[in-house]
């Protein structure tokens, strides 16, 4: 095959396998088998391999996947991705209707919509191509899953049809359909891997794999249900999405109108019923007012619109009998029961733990061994147990004790003034605390050493080689190559290899030596002190600079940070005079981990913001929120988080809380825009 004939089959088979997609997904009309559909786009790989230079920016073989992602930027959105006001009351249904009738006063049509139990997500398209995927993230700011999302054969990589703007975005939410989720963890069980919880949390997972070929295995899904942009030619919601719908997305064909309350509980009791026979999860119904202009006439609160609402259905509910409880400690010594059951169907799925949470919840149902409880799942990873059915409980029952000492070391257990929880104080040789600080220390928001996962860590601790973070900067080839051991399955849990090949040693060792580049403000966060999560250690470092300061620091000293409180500063203090602690952080040192800031990350630009405290609200168009908070400081300024009369300057951009703009006004704090910060500073 000459050139010039690659290049015309190559758009003949690109052109036909997206209009094949579009027939499968969209309109559930599949024109070819999935065997002949297959051939097609390995066909169109192997000519676009030997002449690349005809391959497609959009080519459907992207969504075969391939390309590595190191990390996911963050992307500021640019119309921010707020939630919806969920509710489980028919009354509160009722209201949201009245309400909008007072406000609109006049007949008003609405859409209603299946609640996808998903992952949200924004698509970004440019003159017809997919240009950027983005989670919602804090709804401010999410993650740039592009690469990934461009595996979903469900979402179009080039749109078809006509009509659609020029730039525009479509929000949805990727899911996993019963059988992927299915398929995928009886691969993970065959691996001797531990199975995903629900299908949610696997799409989740999946979105955020690095590589993109993986995440193309998982086979993913995406309906899209609301599109945003500048001069949209749509009046209705409703029409938008039909629009949306001959474009190529995946709208979903349960989308209804209804004319008043009566529809909408129709609506809402048959998928009450009908959500069991879907192939997918679904956790409830959206309802949204179809006039666009009525949508912006009635606008948005803080965190939500006005216009819509989401009605969740109840928990799904069984009953069963409680054979035994197991109490687990968690990396922080935090001792949780958990419950194991009679195994009893629930909600899809066969369960057979549940969670109690804490004493207090033992002592509050009084909960004894044998008992017949009330299992609920609302979309817990574990079901908890709401109840109990005194009526069956067996004579001569006693109350389910909590125990005094620690199920794993047998340290007397100790519980905090005005908290729920019990923990064992002996982080330092509590088996089940090491091993979970040692996962939390290689996590990717962390130090980041993603090669030492899946089992690998507790084979290390098992085989006496890691007791300490400090330990892995020890490690040797000679220690790892060959390290193997059988973890039995408990359970239904299928046995699993942990095994240390050649190729596993140099990336574990590589991964290592990288984490020693890690700033410091990641370190701080990678040694799990209690309280000190990523925001806390960000602070911290930001305002001590280094680790030898922080030791130095009083409590009193620890609470001037921004966001720093009593708990966190004694928690802080303690853990900063323990010997243990000393010597792991030198023995870190030792090994070149950064304990301190680089004389970049902590120069001042300039001090014409010294003694100025701002409030940064709302989205900016020359920063992200991280960005613009970042620059106050790099002039000697400093971020507080609400506002006050010693407040300086409310910095509003778009969309910003009406509540902190109302708050400013009526104490007369300055509000500025981006340009007029941008001039105080340059």
């Amino acid at each position: 095959m000459d050139r010039e004939q690659a290049q015309q089959r190559i758009e003949e088979l690109a052109e036909e396998i997206r209009r094949h997609n579009y027939h499968y997904y969209v309109l559930s009309r599949p024109l070819i088998s999935d065997q002949q559909f297959d051939r097609k786009l390995e066909e169109l790989g192997r000519l676009e391999t030997e002449f690349p230079e005809f391959r497609f920016p959009d080519s459907p073989t992207l969504h075969v996947g391939g390309a590595i992602t190191k990390e996911f930027k963050p992307v500021v959105h640019r119309y921010p991705m707020l939630s919806l006001g969920n509710t489980y009351s028919e009354q509160d249904v009722k209201d949201f209707e009245e309400r909008i009738h007072k406000l609109i006063g006049e007949d008003i049509e609405y859409v209603c919509e299946l609640k996808f139990d998903g992952v949200a997500i924004g698509l970004t398209y440019r003159d017809g191509l997919l240009v950027q995927a983005v989670t919602r993230g804090d709804g401010i700011q999410g993650d740039d899953v592009t690469t990934n999302v461009k595996t979903i054969r469900s979402i179009p990589l080039r749109l078809q049809g006509e009509g659609y703007p020029a730039e525009f975005e479509i929000r949805g939410e990727i899911i996993l359909p019963h059988s992927s989720f299915e398929a995928l963890n009886s691969l993970k069980e065959e691996e001797g891997e531990e199975p995903f919880a629900n299908p949610r949390n696997a799409a989740s997972g999946s979105l955020k794999m690095m590589d993109s070929a993986e995440v193309a295995k998982r086979k993913l899904d995406c309906f899209l249900y609301y599109l945003q942009g500048e001069n949209l030619p749509f009046t209705t919601h409703y029409e938008s999405l039909q629009a949306s719908r001959s474009w190529g997305f995946r709208i979903s064909d349960y989308v209804v109108k209804c004319r008043n309350i009566d529809d909408i509980f129709d609506y809402i009791n048959t998928w009450d019923e009908g959500r069991r026979e879907l192939p997918f999860d679904i956790d409830g119904v959206v309802i949204k007012v179809n006039s666009l202009s009525k949508q912006e006439q009635l606008g948005y609160t803080a965190k939500s619109p006005r216009w819509a609402i989401a009605y969740k259905f109840k928990s799904e509910e069984a009953s069963t009998r409680l054979l035994s409880v197991d109490f687990q400690v968690g990396r922080t010594g935090t001792v949780t029961p958990v419950a194991n059951l009679q195994p009893v169907p629930l909600a899809g799925t066969v369960v057979k733990r549940a969670t109690l949470h804490n004493a207090d919840i033992i002592a509050a149902l009084d909960i004894r061994y044998g008992d017949t409880v009330f299992v609920e799942k609302g979309g817990e990873i574990i079901p908890k147990i709401t109840g109990i059915d005194l009526l069956q409980r067996p004579e001569g029952s006693s109350p389910l004790e909590f125990p005094a000492v620690c199920p794993e070391c047998l340290t007397a257990l100790v519980r905090r003034e005005g908290e729920a929880a019990w923990f064992c104080p002996n982080e330092t040789l509590c088996p089940p605390q090491i091993k979970g600080k040692l996962e939390h220390f290689i996590s990717r928001r962390a130090m980041n050493i993603d090669s030492l996962g899946e089992g690998k860590i507790e084979l290390l601790f098992d085989k006496g080689l890691v007791n300490s973070p400090a330990d892995l900067y020890e490690l040797s080839f000679g220690q790892l190559i060959g390290l193997e051991k059988l973890y039995k399955g408990e359970g239904d849990k299928k046995d699993r290899l942990v095994k240390f090949r050649e190729k596993t040693v140099e990336n574990i060792l590589k991964g290592i030596e990288a984490s020693k580049k890690i700033s410091f403000d990641r370190v701080l966060y990678a040694l799990g002190i209690r309280y000190v999560g990523e925001t806390v250690a960000k602070k911290l470092a930001r305002h001590f600079a280094s680790f030898d300061s922080l030791r130095m620091a009083e409590p009193a000293e620890l609470t001037d940070v921004e966001e720093i409180g009593d708990k966190i500063a004694q928690s802080l203090a303690t853990w900063l005079q323990t010997p243990s602690s000393i010597k792991l952080v030198e023995s870190l040192k030792s090994h070149g981990v950064q304990m301190a800031l680089t004389v970049t990350q902590t120069a001042r630009k300039s001090n014409k913001l010294d003694g100025k405290t701002f409030v940064v609200s709302g989205v900016f168009e020359k920063f992200s929120r991280d960005e613009i908070k970042q620059a106050v400081e790099d002039h000697g300024g400093k971020n507080v988080s609400s506002v006050s009369a010693r407040t300086s300057f409310l910095l509003a951009g778009q969309n910003m809380g009406p509540e902190k703009r109302r708050k400013a006004e009526s104490l007369g704090v300055n509000i500025i825009t981006e340009e007029e910060f941008l001039n105080m500073i340059c």
